[in-house]
C-alpha cells in the first residue's frame, strides 16, 4: 500500500476494473445547496446520487426561523430538474441555532415534519457563520426542548476562540464543549459534522451511542499536503482544514469499520472560482459531482466496499429515524474525467479533481 503527498492510498486489494456495485440509493447529511440561481446548479448533480440531502442554513441572512425555513424548502424545490433520476428529491431543513432561539421556535419548525435539525455554528467558525452561538449556555433552553421532541442537533465542532491554533480547534471544541453538554443533555441526539481528527474519532467510538459523526469525502481522500505542498490549492481549503496523515487515516478506519457511529455528510460547499482564487479565498471545497464515486475509491483503497451502502445509505437515515430509501443505484469502477468548471449562478465553479479522473463512475440509477 502507497500513500501519495496528498494523502490518496492504494491497496493491492483494490477491486478490479469492471467491477460493479449496486447499492440503495444514498442520503447525504450535511449539504449547502446557496440560495437563488446556483442552486438548480447544485441540484443537478445532487439529485444524481442522494435521495435526501439536509440543506445548511447559514444562507445571508441566515435560516433562523420556521418561516424562513419552509420558504427556503420551497425555492429548493422549485430549481429542482424537471426531470429527476430517481423519481424525487427531498431537501431535509435545517434551523440556524442562535443564542436567541426559543422552545417555542424549535417546537414549532419540528411540527412541520420538514425541519429535521438545528445547526449549531460557533460564531465566526465558518463561511456565514458571524450569527452563530457565542456561549453554548444560552442555547440550553432550546438544547432542552429538541432533547424532549428528538429533534436532531448538527454541530461544526470547532472552537472560534483566537488564540486556539487552527488544526487543534475540533480536540478543544470536543473537551470544552461537546463534553460537558452530552454530560448535560443525555438524550440530545446530536450529529458531531464533517470530523477531521483522530481526537474525533475516538471520542465519538466512546460516546454515548446519541452522538455520531459525519466524515466528508475529501477528508477521507486528502491530506493537508494536498492544500500546501507545491503552492497553495485555494479549492482544497475547507473548514475544518484537512489535516495531518495520521487523522486521515484514523477517518479512513471509522468510515469503513462498519460502526453505525459514522455517516456520509459530504459538506460539499460551493463557491464561484472569484471567491475562491482569491488574497482571501473562502472555505469550502465542492465534491456534489462525484461524492459517492469518491467515497467508492475510500473504501475500495481500503478493501471494504461491503461497508460502503450501509456508511451512505442506513447509517444516518437511522440516527434521523428516516424509512431506508427503496431505491437504488448501480456503481462501477470504470474512471471518467472530471470537468475543469461547472456553471454556478452567473459564475462558474471549480470542482474537486477539476481536469482529473475519478476512478467510479454511477452506470444506472
Amino acid at each position: 500500500r502507497y500513500h501519495s503527498n496528498y494523502g490518496i492510498m492504494a491497496s493491492q486489494a483494490t477491486a478490479p476494473e469492471g467491477t460493479k456495485l449496486t447499492i440503495t440509493l444514498p442520503d447525504d447529511f450535511h449539504h449547502h445547496f446557496r440560495d437563488g440561481p446556483s442552486t438548480a446548479n447544485v441540484l443537478e448533480h445532487a439529485t444524481q446520487q442522494f435521495g435526501r440531502c439536509i440543506a445548511m442554513p447559514n444562507l445571508r441572512p441566515p435560516v433562523t426561523t420556521t418561516e424562513m425555513a419552509l420558504e427556503y424548502r420551497q425555492r429548493i424545490l422549485s430549481s429542482l430538474p424537471k426531470e429527476l433520476p430517481h423519481g424525487s428529491f427531498e431537501p431535509l431543513m435545517t434551523l440556524y441555532l442562535t443564542d436567541n432561539t426559543s422552545p417555542d421556535e424549535i417546537k414549532k419548525a419540528f411540527a412541520t415534519g420538514h425541519i429535521k435539525a438545528c445547526k449549531y455554528y460557533p460564531a465566526g467558525a465558518t463561511t456565514n457563520s458571524d450569527a452563530g452561538v457565542t456561549d453554548v449556555k444560552k442555547t440550553y433552553p432550546a438544547l432542552r426542548a429538541m432533547e424532549e421532541i428528538g429533534m436532531v442537533l448538527c454541530i461544526h465542532s470547532e472552537v472560534s476562540t483566537p488564540g486556539i491554533d487552527i488544526f487543534d480547534r475540533e480536540p478543544v471544541f470536543i473537551e470544552e464543549i461537546i463534553k460537558p453538554l452530552v454530560k448535560d443533555m443525555p438524550k440530545l441526539k446530536i450529529v458531531m459534522e464533517h470530523i477531521s481528527t483522530k481526537e474525533a474519532v475516538d471520542y465519538v467510538m466512546s460516546a454515548p451511542d446519541n452522538v455520531k459523526a459525519s466524515i466528508t469525502c475529501h477528508h477521507l481522500l486528502y491530506n493537508r499536503n494536498a492544500l500546501l505542498v507545491g503552492g497553495i490549492k485555494p479549492h482544497f481549503y475547507c473548514l475544518p482544514i484537512l489535516k495531518r496523515e495520521t487523522h486521515r487515516e484514523a477517518l479512513l478506519g471509522a468510515a469503513t469499520s462498519g460502526s453505525n457511529k459514522f455517516f456520509l455528510g459530504t459538506d460539499s460547499a460551493p463557491h464561484a472560482v472569484e471567491v475562491k482564487e482569491a488574497a482571501c479565498g473562502c472555505a469550502g471545497a465542492y465534491t456534489a459531482h462525484c461524492a459517492v464515486q469518491l467515497y467508492a475509491e475510500a473504501f475500495d483503497s481500503m478493501g471494504a466496499l461491503d461497508k460502503l451502502e450501509a456508511f451512505c445509505s442506513f447509517h444516518g437515515a437511522d440516527h434521523y429515524q428516516l424509512p431506508r430509501n427503496t431505491q437504488q443505484i448501480t456503481l462501477e469502477k470504470k474512471s471518467w474525467i472530471v470537468p475543469k468548471r461547472y456553471s454556478f449562478g452567473i459564475s462558474q465553479l471549480v470542482p474537486i479533481r477539476a481536469g482529473e479522473s475519478v476512478a467510479w463512475s454511477i452506470v444506472s440509477n
